[in-house]
C-alpha cells in the first residue's frame, strides 16, 4: 500500500505539472471508485482549473480556482496516479502492475484530460481506491478524523506520548491506527520500530519513557528520509528528471525476513530477522536488538 512518503512524492511531482491546467474531459469506467454521483462529479470537473494539490496522511486533496469544492483521491492498496503528456510521464503509488508505455490500459479506471492534451490516469488493480467530491466543510470533517502526522506542527513529543502511552495493544497496532498516528503503514512502522530498538509486538502501555522518546524520534527520521529518497518503490517508476524512489535500498527490516540483521553487534552473533504477524499484518523484526 502506498504510504505517506509515496503519496507525498506523487503530490509534489503532480502539483508542478497540473496547477493552472483546465480539465476538458473526464472518463470513469468503474463507477464504484467514485463516492457519490458519477454524473455530478464529471459535470463539475469539466471546465475546472486546478489550483493546487494538498495532502493529509495518505489522502490527496485537489482544489480548484474560484470553488469551495475539493476532489479527494485515495490510492488505498493498489492505486496508481500516472500523468502523461507529449514529453513527460510522472507516476506514483503502488508498484504493480508496472507503468505501461501505452495508456490507458485495462487498469485505467478514471481518466482526466487537460486542455493541452495531457492526461491523468487513476489506475487501480484491485479497485479499492476512490475519488470523492466534497465541500470545504466536508473536507475539514474528513481531515479531522486523522491523528497527528509526522513532520507536522501537531506531531509534538507531548501529543505523541499522550496518544500512545495508555493503550493496551501492540505498539504496531497503535502506529497503524490512522486516527492516532496518520500516514504510517506497514513498511514505515516496521522500520521505525527497528530504529527505536522496540519489538513491534510490545504493548504500547508497557514502553518506558525513554523507549517512547526513541520511537517518537524514529518515526520522524524514517518518514523524513523516505520522502527525501522519494519513497519505497519496487520497480522503475521515474519522474521527468529520471529520478526513482530508492528508499528500498535503505530498508533495514521490511521484506528482509530470514536475512541477517544489519546492526554490527547483531552481525557478530549472527542474528537473523524474524517474521511474525501483528493483527494480520506481516511484521519483521530482529529478536536480538529489538526488545
Amino acid at each position: 500500500m502506498p504510504e505517506l512518503p509515496e503519496v507525498e512524492t506523487i503530490r509534489q511531482d503532480l502539483r508542478t505539472v497540473v496547477r493552472g491546467k483546465e480539465i476538458t474531459a473526464v472518463k470513469i469506467t468503474k463507477p464504484k471508485m467514485v463516492v457519490g454521483s458519477v454524473r455530478g462529479l464529471t459535470k463539475f470537473l469539466t471546465g475546472q482549473i486546478i489550483a493546487d494539490i494538498d495532502r493529509r496522511a495518505k489522502l490527496l486533496m485537489v482544489s480548484f480556482r474560484g470553488s469551495d469544492q475539493a476532489l479527494l483521491l485515495h490510492l488505498k492498496m493498489t492505486g496508481q496516479l500516472i500523468y502523461q503528456s507529449k514529453k513527460d510521464m510522472i507516476a506514483g503509488g503502488h508498484s504493480w502492475p508496472p507503468v505501461a508505455e501505452t495508456l490507458p490500459n485495462k487498469y485505467s479506471h478514471i481518466i482526466i484530460t487537460f486542455h493541452d492534451g495531457a492526461q491523468l490516469f487513476f489506475n487501480d488493480l484491485r479497485q479499492f481506491g476512490y475519488v470523492q467530491l466534497v465541500s470545504t466543510e466536508e473536507k475539514n470533517m474528513i481531515v479531522h478524523t486523522y491523528g497527528i502526522e509526522p513532520l507536522t506542527p501537531a506531531f509534538t513529543w507531548e501529543n505523541f506520548r499522550d496518544a500512545i502511552d495508555r493503550r493496551a495493544t501492540a505498539i504496531k497496532n497503535v502506529l497503524l491506527n490512522q486516527a492516532v498516528i496518520a500516514g504510517l503503514g506497514n513498511i514505515y512502522v516496521d522500520e521505525s520500530c527497528f530504529l527505536a530498538r522496540i519489538r513491534p509486538t510490545r504493548l504500547a502501555n508497557g514502553l518506558t519513557h525513554d523507549e517512547l522518546r526513541a520511537l517518537y524520534r524514529a518515526c520522524q527520521q524514517v518518514i523524513r528520509q523516505a520522502i527525501k529518497h522519494r519513497g519505497t518503490t519496487f520497480n522503475s517508476y521515474r519522474d521527468t528528471r529520471g529520478r526513482t524512489g530508492n528508499f528500498v535500498k535503505k530498508l533495514k527490516v521490511y521484506g528482509r525476513a530470514g536475512e541477517p540483521c544489519l546492526r554490527p553487534a547483531c552481525q557478530q552473533v549472527s542474528a537473523i530477522l524474524k517474521r511474525t504477524k501483528v493483527n494480520g499484518r506481516g511484521t519483521v523484526y530482529c529478536p536480538t536488538c529489538q526488545k
